[in-house]
C-alpha cells in the first residue's frame, strides 16, 4: 500500500469552498483504479488545518491520481485558498498488511 499525506492550510475565508471541492475530489477519487483510501479530514483544533490521506495499491495508481480531470481540476481550484503552499509527504505503510496487486 502506498500512502500520501497532504497537509493544507486553508484561508478562514474559504475553508467551506475548500470542503465542498475537497468532498467533490473525494467522490471521484474513491471510485479511481487501485485506490484503497482517500479521507479528508479537518482539523479539531484549528479549523484551517487540513489532511487528505490518500492510500493506492501501487505506485502507479497513485500517480495516474495526479492526471485526472478531478484531481486537476481541484487542483487548481483550491489553489488560490491556501494560506501557504500544501506538503504532499509519501509514506510506506506497514501496517495493516494488504496485499498489493
Amino acid at each position: 500500500m502506498y500512502v500520501t499525506c497532504v497537509y493544507v492550510w486553508v484561508k478562514p475565508e474559504n475553508v467551506n469552498d475548500f470542503i465542498q471541492a475537497s468532498l467533490e475530489n473525494h467522490n471521484y477519487s474513491a471510485k479511481e483504479p487501485g485506490n484503497l483510501r482517500f479521507d479528508v479530514l479537518q482539523s479539531n483544533n484549528d479549523p484551517i488545518q487540513f489532511l487528505l490521506y490518500e492510500a493506492y495499491d501501487s505506485l502507479e495508481a497513485a500517480a495516474a491520481h495526479k492526471q485526472t480531470p478531478h484531481y486537476l481540476r481541484w487542483k487548481e481550484t483550491v489553489a488560490p485558498w491556501m494560506a501557504k503552499p500544501r506538503e504532499g509527504i509519501p509514506y510506506r505503510a506497514l501496517a495493516p498488511q494488504i496485499p498489493l496487486s
